[in-house]
């Protein structure tokens, strides 16, 4: 896709499928604009007629699942937990990123969705993810490993029943947002998944699928995904990756200043880390590929405690409540093996269930700023 046409490109027609985040968030915004009127709709719909005097908003819960591979396992035993504690809310907005990709569909349809998602991450093993190409791969192929298996994990789950449940949410105004990095504009890409699933596209079900494949594909490690793109007569393809290439998490744009938008309503923020915010510590062996890729999970690590950061800010600025759960220190379990190793997620998927159960998840503040705001 030429670059000058990379914001013009629409997948399958549907206009609003997708934003740029770091474009004007002016696109972005019309779509919350149009949630925020399917969601009056719906409120005025419930209500007996003798009532349909005005719509008074409720409550608005955002939440945001990070990246962070097989630590995933913790988002997805927290959000049980927090069911069993019967206080888990319905949300108005849920974004994810990477695993957080993979979570996110199973959080924005609520607890009836819980067993499955309790499924995916503890019987979750590598065999499920990948398939390991030789070392040629590295200057040969597309990635380190076949992501295929992966494919037909989101096929079993990601159904057309779930994609007809996301649609019904999002009439009623709620918005389920995935994001991917373009790899080839170096571009952050917010995807709408609602709008897919209310489209009615005979394809929009397979790019859904696409999109959370593309989401969890680590760059160099997991093989990118190919987005079909048709313009001006012309057919093109765009290459995905890993959200997490640009950012670990997201709530929304920070161009986007609520506490400008006019409209009053409470607003509450959760915000997933799947992974812990201390420094890991660990002897490097001096070799260029241990070197490299301790480097690389350097990067990762800071760029999501920055992101951390980043959303309290925001938050802060917007007077929206910011709640943080995060990997604690307190977490211990029997060394990893590997990745995807099924002892350790069924571990952090425990450790995530019981913080919740025990009310002790949600931290109001990052960290390092925690203490600080705490004696205020």
């Amino acid at each position: 896709m030429p670059l000058a046409d990379t914001t013009r490109a629409q997948p399958l027609g549907i206009a609003n499928a997708r934003f740029y985040a770091d474009d004007d968030a002016k696109a972005l915004t019309e779509e919350a604009m149009r949630a925020l009127e399917r969601e009056r709709t719906a409120i005025q719909a419930d209500k007996p007629t003798s009532a349909k005097t005005g719509v008074r908003l409720p409550p608005a819960n955002y939440l945001a699942v990070s990246g962070g591979g097989d630590n995933g396992a913790f988002g997805a035993g927290l959000l049980n937990g927090w069911t069993e504690t019967g206080t888990r809310p319905e949300f108005k907005i849920v974004t994810g990123v990477s695993t957080g990709a993979l979570i996110a569909p199973f959080a924005f349809l609520g607890p009836d969705y819980d067993a499955s998602l309790r499924e995916v991450y503890t019987t979750m093993t590598p065999a499920k993810i990948y398939r390991a190409r030789g070392l040629s791969a590295a200057l040969f192929d597309d990635a380190m490993a076949d992501t295929s298996p992966l494919a037909a994990v989101i096929a079993t789950y990601v159904d057309q029943k779930m994609f007809d449940a996301i649609a019904r949410e999002y009439r009623e105004g709620r918005l389920l947002l995935i994001g991917t990095t373009d790899l080839d504009s170096q571009r952050p890409v917010i995807w709408n998944i609602g709008a897919l699933a209310a489209s009615g596209h005979p394809q929009a079900l397979d790019l859904f699928r696409k999109i959370l494949r593309a989401s969890a594909a680590i760059p160099g490690a997991f093989q990118p995904v190919l987005i079909d793109i048709e313009l001006d007569g012309h057919k093109y393809q765009e290459m995905h990756v890993d959200g997490g290439a640009i950012a670990q998490l997201f709530l929304y744009p920070p161009s986007i200043d609520l506490s400008r938008s006019g409209i009053k309503r409470v607003r509450t923020a959760y915000i997933i880390r799947n992974a812990r915010l201390d420094p890991d510590y660990a002897a490097s062996e001096r070799r260029t590929l241990s070197i490299a890729g301790r480097a690389i999970n350097t990067m990762l690590a800071s760029s999501g405690r920055n992101d951390v950061l980043r959303i309290y800010f925001i938050s802060q600025r917007d007077s929206v409540d910011y709640n943080l759960a995060y990997i604690g220190t307190d977490f211990v379990s029997a060394p990893k093996t590997g990745e995807f190793d099924q002892a350790y997620m069924r571990a952090l998927y425990a450790y995530g269930y019981n913080q919740a159960k025990a009310g002790r998840e949600w931290h109001k503040a990052p960290p390092n700023l925690e203490a600080s705001t705490s004696g205020q």
